[in-house]
């Protein structure tokens, strides 16, 4: 980011109540940034090192209400730093069309709904980053969780081309790619809406899986380093990998044959 040090840099940090959100939003105050954090229903009052605005990312009124706000309080934005998400846990034919749409509507679509919102002042400052946490799932999908790495595969595309489309208003956009980190996502990760008999040992296999690499999984301060890199560097990459196991995948992907990919991933998840 290109700013004279008299210049106060302010960040968004949307899903920032907890886990990555709140670690990103604290590193980020160490950098330097004056940051604003978000949750559904905000924290008014509450004991924190940074305020807690009201934004449901599924609501117009409620992002451009936030939004507005914040442009009120400190007149610009230089980051945004899209969290906010949720999850479903489970085989594909098991969630109800009610349920996939629910999961895009926070995932993807509450994204493109925050970003269109402060894009405008970012436009008119002529500068502005936007780092949107994504998953190594949106790059490597793993089974029953098809939907969620649906929702991060479509955050993929849009990033970079929305890259290619502001990056003249000097504007960046970047995907934070973490692995398996030990944040309290599993909170807001429901089953799927409609079991289905057929995958009950499949699924408690993945399940089981899970639990081992979450045992062994990054910590939401690591994830947040690689935000804070993201935010301050001057030559800004598109996608930012964050964690051991995130790297691993991404060169096991890219240099593996198929055949022994496919292979190592049901090991894993006990589909052999």
């Amino acid at each position: 980011m290109n700013h004279s040090k008299t210049t106060r840099r302010v960040a968004l940090v949307t899903g920032a109540s907890s886990g990555i959100g709140e670690a990103t939003a604290l590193q980020l105050i160490a950098a330097g940034f004056t940051v604003y954090g978000t949750s559904r229903r905000g924290a008014a009052g509450a004991h924190r090192a940074f305020p807690l605005l009201a934004l449901d990312v599924t609501n117009d009124a409620s992002v451009q209400a936030a939004i507005a706000e914040l442009v009120r309080r400190e007149g610009r934005i230089d980051l945004l730093v899209n969290n906010a998400g949720i999850g479903i846990t489970g085989a594909a034919e098991e969630s109800s069309i009610e349920q996939v749409r629910a999961l895009f509507e926070t995932n993807f679509h509450g994204v493109v709904r925050v970003t269109n919102a402060v894009l405008p002042l970012m436009r008119k400052q002529r500068s502005g980053r936007i780092l949107n946490v994504g998953s190594g799932l949106g790059l490597i999908p793993s089974p029953f969780s098809a939907y969620y790495s649906a929702t991060k595969h479509a955050l993929e595309g849009y990033s970079e081309s929305l890259d290619h489309e502001v990056r003249g208003f000097g504007i960046r956009i970047a995907v934070i790619e973490p692995g398996a980190t030990r944040t309290s996502f599993e909170s807001s990760t429901a089953a799927a809406d409609q079991p289905l008999p057929a995958y009950d040992t499949l699924r408690a296999n993945y399940l089981a899986a899970y639990e081992r690499a979450m045992a062994e999984a990054d910590t939401p301060e690591s994830v947040a380093e690689t935000i804070v890199k993201a935010a301050l560097n001057t030559s800004p990459l598109l996608r930012y990998p964050s964690g051991k196991s995130a790297r691993q995948a991404a060169f096991a992907r890219r240099f593996l044959p198929r055949s022994l990919f496919d292979k190592s991933l049901h090991k894993m998840f006990g589909m052999a």
